[in-house]
């Protein structure tokens, strides 16, 4: 269970000239950083094994980040204004994840893990040139890390993100994971197949009251949609306590069926 943000030490910015990130070389979100060492050895068991090493940064760590910080209210005013103090902060951000992403490329990760949550239910919280001008050049810099090293970008974002999903793949994501409801099946299939490798997250808001049809259908729409014969699609279903027994069989019937030829 995660905690969520109530206050907010950088609402004035009077208090950034004395405020101090944490330390990269030792703090995180929650406590302590991994031990490095143990990271690298875990990686290089995984790899022996024939698994994926993987990596990754907290939810939110860019702009979520940002506004943990400001306060959602005062860093979009910050946006529209241009305040001369946001891109110090955002600088500052930027300068701690580049320096734990660092890290685990160090310990030999094939693939980062990286969760924000871009947008809002049916659009973006600020116009797509502010957030080119300000949050593109960070994601192109972290990213742009990993991809320089052939180490695999994995991006999940709730919300509406169509508009910006190909500058995310401009700046180095190779799998998105967005939510169909907020980007629909048609929005994905325009900007994103044959770009990148969606991970889609399934219509969860549909799951707990449709028919078991109107499941099958919804995935096999997905399906035909937005997989190539060569893949580059995944599928990603979120069952909560008020979906139906018969639905959530219903969801693994489907995948199973009409997943197959990907998943021998």
């Amino acid at each position: 269970m995660d905690g969520v943000v109530v206050e907010h030490p950088l609402s004035d910015w009077s208090a950034l000239e004395n405020y101090r990130p944490p330390d990269p070389e030792r703090e995180g979100d929650f406590g302590p950083l991994p031990d490095w060492g143990e990271v690298r050895r875990r990686f290089e068991e995984a790899k022996r094994e024939g698994k994926l090493a993987v990596g990754g940064m907290p939810h939110g760590f860019m702009y979520m980040r940002l506004y943990y910080l400001r306060g959602f209210e005062n860093f979009m005013a910050d946006l529209a204004l241009d305040d001369p103090n946001l891109q110090r902060l955002i600088d500052m951000v930027l300068d701690y994840n580049l320096k734990v992403v660092r890290k685990w490329l160090d310990a030999g990760a094939e693939m980062m893990n990286f969760g924000d949550d871009l947008g809002m239910q049916d659009r973006l919280p600020m116009s797509p040139e502010r957030w080119r001008r300000y949050l593109k050049p960070c994601y192109a810099r972290i990213f742009g890390m990993c991809k320089e090293e052939g180490v695999l970008v994995r991006l999940h974002s709730d919300g509406h993100i169509l508009e910006i999903i190909p500058d995310l793949v401009e700046c180095g994501v190779t799998i998105i994971n967005p939510q169909v409801r907020a980007n629909t099946l048609e929005g994905l299939e325009r900007v994103a197949k044959g770009r990148v490798c969606i991970d889609l997250d399934l219509d969860r808001q549909m799951f707990p009251f449709a028919t078991p049809e109107r499941i099958r259908e919804h995935i096999k729409e997905a399906i035909d949609r937005l997989a190539l014969p060569e893949g580059g699609l995944m599928l990603y279903a979120e069952v909560e306590p008020d979906v139906p027994l018969r639905n959530i069989e219903a969801i693994c019937d489907c995948l199973e069926e009409f997943c197959g030829p990907w998943m021998d």
